[in-house]
């Protein structure tokens, strides 16, 4: 653990809280407070001494101190620097500490290779001295089990570098995104298809190879194998809210049966013990990173419906009361009412194409609404980089997101200081 360096990314960062902090005029105890933070952990984000591990705590902070929405997004894009720093500097102890997010769950365990048994002994040659055997059946046998523990790596690292690069512990910085894995069966894609899993989901399907096969230089010598591959990391939040009290929930359960609302962060795992469906709107944030100095262009963001039924006949659960009125944000927005939904620009927001590269990422918020539908929906993200070009499928940890109508369903909030639902009041 060590501090910031002053002229680092978490520096850059602490700087643009701190500015909000102040232009707030309230104190770390009063912020804390209301971030379910403590004070001393607040004072650490802005003196740039810690950077949190997941961006709920941040985002928050900055909607607290009435952040503007170029300020919410600059805020996002430092945090996305400033922790893809601290992921480079590794196991060098320097730079700011990390905080653990509320929610960042344990993973998985990597799989340990077994070192590769011995070959059962066969008699010698005469002139073959029985020590030189055992040594090569040994450098054979380590070899086997450095290359075991190398397929391991090697699938686990190719799996998530599609949807967790930008994920928790890879190089674009920890728990920001999901892990990809294995296409599903029958997906009838020619190109590879993975979902991801993990904190929401971004799975590639990328064609990934250029139109050119590798050759050979002049000089005769074999040229650089050509690169392949998603050529980004990203990262997904499926249940991205307005504020604290502007998302509402579907659950098939009476109130009794159903826990307490969520705050923002721990949405995922409340929403997966509830079998929750998002209320007439979900808001999804993605953001997509270069992994090198290498421009990627971001041609288009396509919407795609997977299924459209009547809205589901279940409970509407609200997430809070009396929060007051929040920033909007609505850089994308998708009426899945339509027959062929689309991604359109709002609020002054740019239409596509972007460009990223890792010191350039870009965050993409896309608000997708219904009135009278139930929706099962994902997105695309169509990408080139020199001869190479593919499309990124952005789903729920390898599922469709899932969005339905709630009017006229039986609705309930769960009021400050409550222990218990009660039935909403309009107005």
């Amino acid at each position: 653990m060590g501090t910031a360096d002053s002229t680092g990314e978490a520096a850059r960062l602490a700087e643009l809280l701190s500015t909000l902090k102040e232009r707030s005029g309230l104190s770390y105890g009063a912020l804390g407070k209301r971030l379910h933070l403590s004070a001393s952990t607040l004072h650490r984000y802005c003196n740039g001494d810690a950077v949190p591990a997941d961006f709920a705590p941040l985002n928050r902070f900055a909607r607290l101190c009435r952040a503007t929405p170029e300020e919410l997004v600059e805020v996002h894009r430092r945090w996305i620097l400033a922790d893809a720093a601290r992921e480079h500097r590794g196991k060098g102890g320097g730079g700011a500490d990390v905080v653990p997010a509320a929610d960042s769950g344990t993973p998985a365990d990597t799989p340990v290779a077994r070192d590769a048994p011995d070959a059962p002994d066969t008699p010698d040659a005469p002139d073959t001295p029985r020590p030189r055997r055992r040594l090569v059946l040994a450098a054979t046998a380590g070899v086997v089990a450095v290359a075991a523990v190398g397929a391991l790596l090697v699938g686990r690292l190719g799996g998530e570098g599609a949807g967790a690069g930008a994920g928790a512990g890879e190089a674009a910085g920890a728990a920001r995104g999901p892990v990809a894995s294995s296409p599903a069966a029958g997906s009838g894609s020619p190109s590879p298809s993975g979902s991801a899993s993990g904190e929401p989901s971004a799975s590639p399907s990328d064609s990934g190879t250029p139109s050119a096969s590798p050759g050979s230089s002049a000089e005769g010598k074999p040229a650089a194998p050509a690169p392949t591959g998603v050529p980004f990391h990203a990262s997904v939040r499926a249940h991205a809210w307005e504020n604290q009290c502007s998302q509402r929930y579907l659950v098939d359960r009476e109130p009794d049966a159903v826990r307490p609302p969520p705050v923002e962060q721990d949405a995922p795992a409340w929403v997966a013990a509830m079998g929750a469906v998002s209320a007439d709107e979900q808001v999804v944030e993605v953001t997509l990173q270069g992994k090198g100095s290498e421009t990627v262009v971001l041609q288009a963001l396509h919407v795609r419906v997977v299924r459209t039924g009547e809205p589901l006949a279940w409970t509407d659960y609200g997430t809070g009361v009396g929060c007051g009125g929040g920033v909007a944000l609505r850089a994308f927005d998708v009426d899945l009412d339509q027959g062929a939904p689309a991604a359109r620009a709002a609020d002054g927001q740019r239409p596509f194409p972007y460009k990223i590269s890792e010191s350039d990422p870009e965050m993409f918020r896309v608000t997708a609404h219904t009135g009278g539908r139930d929706v099962s929906w994902y997105l695309e993200v169509e990408w080139s980089s020199g001869e190479r070009q593919g499309v990124f499928r952005v789903d729920d940890r390898g599922r469709p997101f899932r969005t339905s109508a709630s009017d006229g369903r039986p609705a309930y909030d769960y009021p400050p200081g409550a222990s218990e639902w009660s039935e909403h009041q309009p107005g």
